[in-house]
């Protein structure tokens, strides 16, 4: 039996419709893939859900300081507390994997500014195992904590976790060692 003209052009628009559905179905795909890749430049894997997000492309990081029952500390610019981990070598840091998921470090692309209370001298940046610029104080590598949920609350303060001691930083740079009760509120000393 042979097809017909008719047959024939249907046969054939049937094909490119088809082929139209297909490409759009993979068109769909592939938007679906990237959409849920996301476009974050972000080094610095924020898993845990409530870590900050460091860096943004060419923005400069800021360090303030705001106080609570254990004293005057360093925080990023969302509020939050920053520590540093008595394991890292002066202007190294050894916290990766695991270790910077739970105490994301404060990365930067650029130079890091000084807010009202913070020494611009002390500030500087070290270049981690995985070629990251991370924020400095008087030398030590500065870290978020994944467990501080909000502005004032600093739970990881005096914590071991991945074998050494965490805690705040003083706008000396020194290490805030005294034990104190995270309110959850903070009140900013530099302008947050």
């Amino acid at each position: 039996m042979q097809a017909s003209k008719w047959d024939l052009i249907m046969f054939d628009s049937w094909k490119k419709a088809r082929i139209g559905i297909g490409s759009v179905t993979a068109i769909a795909a592939v938007a679906t893939v990237v959409a849920a890749c996301g476009g974050s430049s972000s080094s610095v894997s924020s898993a845990a859900g409530n870590a900050p997000a460091s860096a943004k492309a060419g923005a400069a990081v800021s360090v303030a300081t705001a106080s609570s029952s254990a004293g005057t500390y360093l925080v990023g610019a969302s509020g939050r507390p920053l520590y540093l981990w008595v394991a890292d070598s002066h202007n190294k840091s050894v916290c990766g994997g695991a270790c910077a998921v739970a105490w994301p470090p404060l990365t930067t692309k650029s130079a890091a500014v000084a807010a009202t209370g913070v020494t611009m001298s002390q500030l500087g940046t070290t270049t981690r195992s995985d070629g990251v610029k991370q924020v400095t104080y008087d030398g030590h590598p500065l870290y978020y904590f994944a467990g501080d949920t909000s502005k004032g609350s600093f739970t990881g303060q005096g914590s071991t976790e991945f074998g050494a001691k965490w805690w705040l930083v003083a706008p000396t740079g020194a290490a805030i060692t005294k034990a104190a009760t995270s309110t959850g509120a903070s009140t900013p000393v530099s302008g947050y």
